[in-house]
């Protein structure tokens, strides 16, 4: 349990650095993040379709 907590605040501490040092690389990143999640499901949807057709 230990080095669960310490991972995630290393991890919370790395987030927290990118976005203080540079925001606009930070947002990007989201950005590219979402996309990728919306491309996914664009994909699952027409996958889908295609199968009920």
């Amino acid at each position: 349990m230990d080095i669960k907590k310490a991972i995630l605040y290393i991890l919370v501490v790395f987030v927290l650095y990118t976005i203080i040092t540079s925001p606009e690389k930070a947002a990007n990143m989201v950005g590219l993040g979402f996309q990728g999640l919306s491309d996914a499901a664009k994909g699952i949807g027409s996958f889908m379709t295609n199968l009920v057709k």
